[in-house]
């Protein structure tokens, strides 16, 4: 049957709303059936029925999707939120409810094929550029003194973590920021919190934890600027996205790789119980090496003391006494015999003296006879004398005042007048004269 069109609208004779939804439908209705890719942002299953949003997977559009029982049955696969699919689906407009869907015939996760082909040329790349090199990892601290947790709210992996260490270390502190962890978005969500954890100084490591998930789930921690900013961090990364077979790039970037939430919680903390026994075990180590060390001190302490130069030392002193004692009288007997040998010298050179001396020559009789200058008494105050030994007649003229010197005093006279004696040059000693 052919439907009629309409006159044409006027402001006198517009059309009705079930004109209009029926023209609409029917101009959708020939549309045909198409292949359309993007996001699923929601699939809600009831009565059989499901119920699902497709989302663009870079511009803001969103078209409602439904899948009748029928065709839902014979879908391969799990869906759910997050899921890249591309859909075969007619456009439908419901005229009751005015609005639009698309009916799908067949709902399909994106080829994983060309996935995993991205995947590895992006891999290549990263590694590439050394983001994956082992010397750049960073070493985790011994004991955080709070951890920055990047997980999904209320996730069983967020209690995995928190549970596990806090029965290694019950005080370890959590900082924890809550994530999208699948999803077109998620990338971008677990990034900022990354930056916003590195900047806290109080965290010393960051966990980025998910419970699993199969490859499309993901995704997210797969993609480029989610591996650079890891890159980029100071602060050390776990990743514990807890998922063996397909390891999404962040698994090569962190620091540390753990296999599950619970396997990151003991890798980041120390176990108390482990830590307090190697601490015991230390202890112990200690005390035993320090009673060896004294037991053998002890040993080689009695050795020293069971030595005869050490159990008896009273023999070293009477040894060594009897030696002092014999140096002693050899030294007396050196002393004496020097002072014997110096004694005599000095004797002798005392005689030797005083035969030269000018006392001896008096004592055998002679006398020295001086000539004075001056007046008055030679002994009064003041007085001014001039002496000169009378060595010839001629120095002592009539009327000179002499002083004659004898051995035990002296005399004073006075010249009478004088004359030579003619006697040997050899025989004359200089000191005699005549008065």
């Amino acid at each position: 049957m052919v439907s009629m069109s309409p006159p044409p609208s006027s402001a006198e004779a517009p059309w009705t709303v079930a004109t209009v939804s029926s023209m609409l439908r029917d101009w959708i209705s020939r549309l045909g059936a198409v292949w359309i890719e993007g996001e699923l942002t929601s699939w809600n299953v009831r009565g059989g029925h499901v119920y699902a949003k497709l989302r663009d997977l870079e511009g803001d559009a969103t078209l409602s999707v439904n899948v009748w029982r029928s065709v839902a049955e014979k879908l391969d696969g799990e869906f759910s939120q997050g899921d890249r699919v591309i859909v075969h689906a007619k456009p439908d407009f419901w005229v009751k409810g005015g609005t639009l869907s698309l009916q799908a015939y067949d709902v399909r996760h994106v080829g994983l094929g060309e996935l995993l082909e991205r995947l590895e040329r992006l891999r290549r790349q990263l590694s590439s550029e050394g983001l994956f090199d082992p010397a750049r990892k960073r070493a985790l601290p011994f004991l955080p003194g709070t951890i920055g947790l990047v997980t999904g709210r209320d996730s069983d992996a967020e209690k995995d973590v928190r549970r596990n260490a806090e029965l290694r270390w019950p005080a370890v502190r959590f900082r924890t920021i809550h994530t999208l962890v699948q999803g077109d978005r998620a990338a971008a969500d677990v990034a900022s919190a990354l930056l916003e954890l590195d900047g806290d100084s109080e965290v010393d490591v960051i966990i980025v934890a998910r419970g699993g998930g199969d490859f499309l789930h993901l995704l997210p921690f797969s993609d480029e600027s989610l591996v650079r900013v890891v890159a980029s961090l100071a602060t050390p990364v776990v990743s514990a996205i807890g998922h063996e077979a397909d390891r999404p790039l962040l698994d090569e970037v962190a620091d540390l790789r753990a296999s599950t939430p619970t396997d990151a919680a003991k890798r980041v903390v120390p176990d108390v119980a482990e830590q307090l026994a190697i601490v015991q075990q230390g202890r112990s180590r200690a005390f035993s090496a320090i009673a060896n060390r004294i037991a053998s001190e002890t040993r080689g302490l009695e050795q020293l003391r069971s030595r005869p130069a050490i159990a008896h030392p009273s023999w070293i002193v009477d040894q060594r006494g009897d030696e002092l004692m014999r140096y002693a009288a050899r030294a007396d007997e050196l002393i004496v015999s020097r002072v014997d040998r110096e004694g005599e010298r000095v004797r002798s050179l005392a005689t030797h003296l005083r035969a030269l001396s000018p006392q001896r020559t008096l004592d055998r009789g002679y006398a020295i006879v001086e000539r004075i200058d001056g007046d008055g008494d030679g002994d009064a105050p003041g007085r001014i004398e001039h002496r000169d030994v009378v060595r010839s007649w001629s120095d002592a003229p009539t009327g000179a005042a002499l002083r004659i010197r004898l051995a035990d005093g002296r005399v004073e006279a006075t010249a009478t007048g004088g004359e030579p004696i003619e006697t040997p040059a050899a025989g004359r000693d200089g000191v005699g004269g005549r008065s």
